[in-house]
């Protein structure tokens, strides 16, 4: 098994146990030297979808991450649902256990575009639920989004 980890909706443990039931949470921590952003607002169904990049000139930035030791099997079915956009990375994930090696999605597409109300209001709940301090979800909910008519 490999940890994976979770930055976006995946945050959600109830998602997580949908797509990927047997895999277990393993706690949670920071990508330090990353950011959330918004891409590829064209290949979401109604808005830009959750990316991290990296940010060298700004070191202190931080990303909150769920673990996940993941199973084979739920590693092949996570890829069918985040593959096609996505591209895999390893990475290092600051914990209070100290620094755990993992890999996540990065969107292959360009930086830009706002995401939806609708999805900002997932990535905000599941980083709620996942134990992401105040602030954090503060400041995703704060971020600028479109609404879709309709």
């Amino acid at each position: 098994m490999v940890l994976y980890a979770a930055y976006g909706s995946n945050l959600d443990a109830a998602r997580m146990g949908f797509r990927c039931p047997h895999s277990p949470a393993r706690g949670t921590g920071w990508l330090v030297g990353w950011r959330l952003t918004f891409a590829g607002e064209s290949h979401g169904w109604d808005g830009a979808l959750a990316t991290v990049v990296e940010t060298p000139d700004n070191p202190s930035s931080a990303v909150f991450i769920a673990l996940y030791e993941l199973a084979n099997e739920d590693e092949a079915a996570l890829d069918e649902w985040e593959i096609d956009l996505y591209r895999k990375a390893r990475v290092r994930v600051q914990t209070l256990e100290g620094e755990q090696l993992a890999w996540l999605y990065v969107l292959d597409a360009h930086e830009g575009g706002l995401p939806s109300a609708s999805y900002l209001g997932i990535v905000s709940e599941a980083a709620l639920a996942a134990g992401a301090p105040d602030d954090y979800v503060h400041d995703l909910r704060s971020r600028p989004c479109r609404s879709v008519s309709g």
